[in-house]
Formats: structure tokens, C-alpha cells, sequence
């Protein structure tokens, strides 16, 4: 090995520790293994590449990403906030799912870290927690659009409604449409529940919409329950139009599915893969060059979190040498103030208690594939 050889490799050492230490450390948990790793992994891929992008820029800010997995578990999302707690996290991207997130949000309220959580959806992870925004959708909001946008599109007259009662994202949705379906004089003819440990049969919740002639099913729930769903009521050869929120978002790319089952199925999400902006088109091409699958909303919300902290620490001249609980009231100041255009929504605001304004996009799946229903 050369002298000129060492030479230049402890030049490009010295180079890319300098880039580090100039750098936001910026971090989450969420499911990178288990049932639900879909998610977390889309969220933290969504997230590298702008990271990737924002540091290729060579501004003043820089960042470096780190993902801590939770397999979708509260207890355990708490341990891996304590491991990016201890690498010195400056900002935080909270947790991807909301069981999880609502304690890592008690963490980051009670440590004075700023969290901008992608995905977790539930009312519980902001309230009362000034420094806990969202990027996605709360649930109570989704419910209501939902239940909307149903009336306006004439998709139903007799809707069914089938959620999981343990779960706070499933049942936050379904009392929201329900009372909006209400409100709208939507006709609800079938509300059935279910939860862990009767989670495989659905033929009960199936049939009481099938025989009260629901001509519409809404799905509050995630897309592994639903794929469950689809899949026995093609055995039972009732075929009604089937609604579901963001959670639904993944079933494409479920192990085992067949996707044929999902054919029609409509959903409210805030990204549309196959919208013709450049800047999502350019989004979608890497994702898929990268991980060789089309992006979903989650890892749109991740990659959007990256960008609005980039344009938040900018506007407030944050430098990477302040300390997490220095950085937070400047990013308190700045969410709630602020407008952000991303890939998940144009002129996004943020109330004073965390939540998203931006408007959802519906979409159905059509030859395997999402595509918009507008």
C-alpha cells in the first residue's frame, strides 16, 4: 500500500467526518421487522433518499439518518427512543405507527425534542404535547373525510363499516365516519367490530353486510386485516365496493396476496404515485430504482418530514452545533407558522396542536397498480 494511496484515504476520512459533524441528527423508530415492517421500512427509505438529496445539495443544512426498529410495540419503541436519545438526536421523526408513537411522543414532550411524526395518526400522539407535530392525516380527520367523500362521489347508499376495536387508528377512524355518516344522512345498515384473537374469520362481519345489502364496505383499518377481508369475501361471492384509508396503502406489496382480490379497491391517501409533477415522478423513479417497488404514502410522508425540517432549521438559522432542547422552540415557532409544499400536499400548514391541513387524494387500484380516482 502506497504513502499516496494512505494519504488520500485519510483525506476522504477527514472529508466525511466533517460532513457528519456538520450535520442534524435527525431519527425515529418504527417496524422495520414483524407484521407491520412494510411501513417502517417505507418510511425510513422515503426519509434516506432526502436525506441523500438535501446533503448531495451541499447547503447549510446537512443531515444523518437513523432508524431505530420497534417492531410496532410501544415498550420496545421507547427502548429504541433511548438509543437515539443516547446517539445525540436533535430532531425526531417520532414513530410510524400510533401505539408506538404515543409513548415516544410522552418521551419527546418530556425531553424537549421536536418530533415530526410521518405516519402515526391518532389524536393521543399531539395532545397536549406542544413540540409533537404530524405530517400525516389524524385519525378523527380521515374518518370524516372518508364519510364525505363517499357522499360527494355517490360511491354508496348502504354503507357497512368493519374495524378493529383495540386498535387506536381502526376505532379513532371508524367513530369519526360514523358520526360524519350521520351528520350527512349516509345510511349505515352494518357496524361490525372485531379484534386480536378473533382476527381471522371474518365471515360473521361479512355476512351481517352482505344480508342487510351494504353496497359499500369501509375498511378503517390496516392492509393486512383487510387482505383477510377481500380474500373471504370473494369466497362468499359478495363483491360490493370496498373503501379504506391510508392504512390500506401496502397491500400491493403483501407477501402472498393476490392481487387480483384488490381490483377496485378505493382509498383516501395524501400521495398519489402516479401523479405527473416532476417532482413526484422524479420521487417515484428513485424509490424504484432504490428498492425496486413503487413508493407508498408512508414513505412519501418520511421523505416530506426530511424537507420540512430542512425548510423549518433554515428559516430559523438553527446551526447543527445547538443542542435538541435549543433547536425545539425554534421548531414550534416555525411549524406553526409556516407553509410547506411537498409530495404529499401543497401549502401544508400545521395547527398549534400538531395536526395537518391538506387536502387527501382518492385513488383506486386498477390493474394491480394505484392510480387516481380524479
Amino acid at each position: 500500500m502506497t504513502r499516496k494511496f494512505l494519504i488520500s484515504m485519510l483525506l476522504i476520512l477527514a472529508l466525511a467526518s466533517s460532513a457528519l459533524a456538520d450535520a442534524f441528527k435527525i431519527g425515529g423508530t418504527g417496524p422495520l421487522t414483524g407484521g407491520a415492517a412494510i411501513y417502517g421500512n417505507a418510511a425510513k427509505n422515503g426519509a434516506q433518499i432526502a436525506v441523500d438529496e438535501i446533503n448531495a445539495m451541499n447547503g447549510d443544512i446537512k443531515f444523518e439518518l437513523r432508524y431505530e426498529d420497534d417492531t410496532h410495540d410501544a415498550e420496545k419503541a421507547v427502548n429504541a427512543y433511548n438509543a437515539l436519545k443516547d446517539w445525540g438526536i436533535q430532531v425526531s421523526l417520532g414513530s410510524v405507527t400510533s401505539k408506538p408513537c404515543e409513548a415516544t411522543a410522552a418521551e419527546n414532550f418530556a425531553d424537549r425534542i421536536f418530533a415530526l411524526t410521518p405516519s402515526a395518526s391518532s389524536s393521543a400522539v399531539t395532545a397536549g404535547k406542544d413540540n409533537v407535530f404530524q405530517m400525516c392525516f389524524v385519525d378523527p380527520n380521515q374518518g370524516s373525510a372518508s364519510a364525505q367523500y363517499v357522499v360527494e362521489k355517490k360511491l354508496g347508499t348502504k354503507i357497512a363499516v368493519i374495524w378493529k376495536n383495540d386498535d387506536v387508528y381502526s376505532s379513532g377512524v371508524h367513530d369519526t365516519f360514523v358520526k360524519k355518516a350521520a351528520d350527512l344522512g349516509l345510511n349505515v345498515v352494518s357496524d361490525m367490530t372485531f379484534a386480536d384473537g378473533n382476527d381471522t374469520d371474518f365471515s360473521v362481519q361479512l355476512s351481517d353486510a352482505q344480508n342487510n345489502g351494504a353496497d359499500l364496505v369501509f375498511l378503517p383499518m390496516y392492509y393486512q386485516h383487510a387482505s383477510l377481508i377481500l380474500s373471504q369475501a370473494a369466497g362468499m361471492d359478495y363483491a360490493p365496493k370496498w373503501f379504506g384509508i391510508d392504512g390500506m396503502d401496502g397491500i400491493l406489496t403483501m407477501e402472498g396476496f393476490d392481487n387480483s382480490l384488490a381490483e377496485g379497491v378505493m382509498l383516501l391517501t395524501p400521495f398519489n404515485a402516479d401523479a405527473k409533477d416532476e417532482r413526484t415522478k422524479a420521487f417515484v423513479a428513485e424509490y424504484q430504482k432504490r428498492f425496486n417497488e413503487i413508493p407508498n404514502q408512508f414513505a412519501a410522508d418520511g421523505y416530506d418530514c426530511v424537507y420540512a425540517y430542512k425548510q423549518a432549521l433554515e428559516n430559523a438559522k438553527a446551526k447543527s452545533t445547538m443542542s435538541a432542547q435549543e433547536i425545539c422552540p425554534l421548531m414550534i415557532e416555525q411549524f406553526t407558522t409556516m407553509t410547506f409544499n411537498g409530495i404529499t400536499g401543497e401549502n401544508v400548514r400545521w395547527s398549534n396542536a400538531g395536526e395537518v391541513t391538506k387536502d387527501p387524494k382518492g385513488m383506486i387500484i386498477k390493474n394491480g397498480a394505484y392510480v387516481g380516482l380524479e
